[in-house]
Parts: C-alpha cells; sequence; structure tokens
C-alpha cells in the first residue's frame, strides 16, 4: 500500500493501526486548554478504554497548569503531541482551527475539531478533502446534537413544519471575539439542518451589538423550499438562561428544553365528543452532552464509521450562520448600525 502524497511515512502503519484498536487503549490529547478545553480532558480521562496522553496548548504556563491539574503530561510542542496520538481534540481558538486540525489530518490522526469547523468554507473544504484522502475521521463540535432531549426528539419528528427556537444566555466575557450567530445560534442551525430535508430558499434577519462590538443578540427567518419556516433568536445579554427549540407537525407540538433535558409532546385526541390536548413526557435519562460526543468520537475513530456531525454537516452550518450573517449585515447597513467587520 502507498503512503499518499503530501502524508508522512508513518501515515499507512497509523491507520492500520486505528482500525484495530478493540484490545488496545485508545491515545488521546487535547490541543488547547481553555475551559472548553479542559472539560474535554476531564471527560476523556473517565471514557473506558481511552488513555489521555497529554495535553498542549501554545500558552505554556496555561499547559504546565493544565497538566498539573489532571496529572498528565504537558507536550513541549505540537509535533510531540501528533507523535504520540491517534487522535485529538482540537478546541482552539476558531481561527486556528483549519491550521491546527489540517496538521493532525495530514499525519494521519483523526480529529474532533470544536465547532464552527472553521473561519471560511475554503478551510472547511480543504479540511474535508484531506480527511477523505487519509482515510480520517473528521468530526464537528456540535455538542447539542448528543443532548439526550434531542436524542429523544429525532425519534418523534414526523414532517415538521414551523420551528420556533430560543438559545439565551445572561452575559459572560467570553467569546466576545464572535457574533453571536457564530457563538450560540450555529447549534441550532446544525439541528435544523439535519431535521429538515431542505435547502433554505429565503433568510430575514437582524442583528445588535449591545455589550460588545459584534453582533450580540440576532433574530433570523429562515424559509426552506417547500414551505418550511423556522423562528430563531439567539441572545448572550438575556436576563436568564432559556435553551428550547420548538417544532410543530401534523401529529402535534414537541417541546425541546436542553437545559432540563426533557420533551414533550401536545398532541390532539378525538375519541369524545370533543377534541382534547394531550400532553406526554418523553422519557430521557440525564447526561453530559460533551460526554456523549467524546464517546461517539472514540467509538467513530475504533470503528471507522462516519461521525454524527461530521465536515460535511459542519460545513453546512457554517454556510448557513454565514448566510444569516450577511443578512444581519444588510439589516445593519439599511438601519444605519455599525457592526465590527
Amino acid at each position: 500500500m502507498e503512503t499518499p502524497p503530501g502524508f508522512s511515512s508513518s501515515f499507512v502503519h497509523i491507520r492500520k493501526f486505528s482500525i484495530d484498536m478493540a484490545s488496545e487503549p485508545m491515545r488521546v490529547a487535547v490541543v488547547g486548554l481553555g475551559e472548553h478545553g479542559k472539560n474535554h480532558a476531564r471527560q476523556y480521562l473517565q471514557i473506558p478504554g481511552v488513555q489521555l496522553v497529554g495535553v498542549f496548548d501554545m500558552e505554556r504556563e496555561r499547559s504546565r497548569q493544565a497538566a498539573e491539574e489532571l496529572s498528565v503530561p504537558s507536550f513541549a510542542s505540537y509535533q510531540e503531541t501528533l507523535a504520540q496520538v491517534d487522535a485529538v481534540s482540537v478546541v482552539v481558538p476558531t481561527r486556528d482551527h483549519a491550521s491546527v486540525a489540517l496538521e493532525a489530518l495530514r499525519a494521519g490522526k483523526d480529529v474532533l475539531v470544536e465547532k464552527p469547523i472553521s473561519r471560511t468554507l475554503a478551510e472547511a473544504d480543504e479540511m474535508i478533502e484531506v480527511a477523505a484522502q487519509g482515510n480520517c475521521i473528521l468530526q464537528v463540535g456540535h455538542l447539542e446534537r448528543f443532548n439526550p432531549a434531542v436524542l429523544a426528539a429525532e425519534k418523534v419528528v414526523r414532517d415538521p413544519k414551523f420551528f420556533e427556537i430560543h438559545r439565551l444566555g445572561v452575559f459572560a466575557p467570553r467569546s466576545l471575539d464572535v457574533d453571536v450567530v457564530f457563538d450560540l445560534m450555529i447549534h441550532d442551525l446544525e439541528i435544523l439542518l439535519s431535521l429538515v430535508a431542505a435547502p433554505v430558499a429565503e433568510i430575514r434577519a437582524v442583528g445588535l451589538p449591545i455589550l460588545s462590538d459584534r453582533v450580540d443578540i440576532a433574530n433570523v427567518r429562515l424559509e426552506f423550499e417547500g414551505g418550511v419556516v423556522a423562528n430563531l433568536t439567539a441572545s448572550r445579554v438575556s436576563t436568564e438562561k432559556i435553551r428550547k427549540f420548538r417544532f410543530f407537525q401534523a401529529s402535534g407540538y414537541v417541546s425541546i428544553d436542553f437545559t432540563r433535558q426533557d420533551v414533550i409532546l401536545l398532541g390532539i385526541e378525538r375519541g369524545g365528543l370533543q377534541p382534547e390536548i394531550s400532553l406526554k413526557k418523553v422519557e430521557t435519562e440525564r447526561a453530559d452532552p460533551l460526554r456523549g460526543q467524546l464517546e461517539d468520537f472514540t467509538q467513530c475513530v475504533r470503528t471507522r464509521r462516519p461521525p454524527k456531525v461530521g465536515g460535511g454537516e459542519g460545513r453546512a452550518a457554517l454556510d448557513l450562520a454565514q448566510r444569516v450573517m450577511k443578512e444581519i449585515e444588510k439589516h445593519a447597513l439599511a438601519a444605519g448600525v455599525r457592526i465590527r467587520p
């Protein structure tokens, strides 16, 4: 078997090994050690059959502190990290997603990269292409797909026609370098695309900077080909935390609460003299979506099955988020609102 052009000579050995890891610990590392990166590391330490061999961050002191807290080695360089692992979690700022993930993919390593997949569609395309060339797993960190409520609701989807979605959070001095569309709303855009099998035909959107020079609150109306409509609101300047995703279909109304991790079905019973509203709570078992996401990633690495949210799904979510932002920018220009480009 020949080594593909542009890949290291160790590539073939790594691929063969990763396909047959049932009896060997899967060796992983976390790259990027902000709070979310440390959460990845903590979860890996708890997953059976997975060995967190170390961590790496460009800021040496942050890397050292995280390694000490987690009781694992801190690698001196990214290259040293890649030499020791089968797979990596890439939890660095979005601007660095492509460069960090591509180096791992070209070394034949499987990659879980945080959302959004990258800054640009061109970067996403390159990541998808390199992963395919090397038969590498490329998973994107849309962890809400692993929320128990979402997993339960997927089983009761029956051709929904209308969505009402709210993702509101209290202000926190984090992620203010990106617009709320890419920080929060992109979760719901990705879920929408997984539930509606039609292209988006029309977008109407408005967004405003409130506490930063980026868009802090946004409201969007999407219409898909075939007539499905979705209204979405995302905010990081709310006084309360709300994470609700509701959709309406011929068989009734489904309400997902991401925070409570529950699903409620409202339907119509017509057996009596008059129709009555029935309410049913779908059984769910509380679980950490991040843990579910990482367990799914490790299973994909072991079995080579495609991820629930792979590069293609991550790219589609980024594409739609960028289209939403273009409409917000058009509205802002017409309304005389200044948004940082």
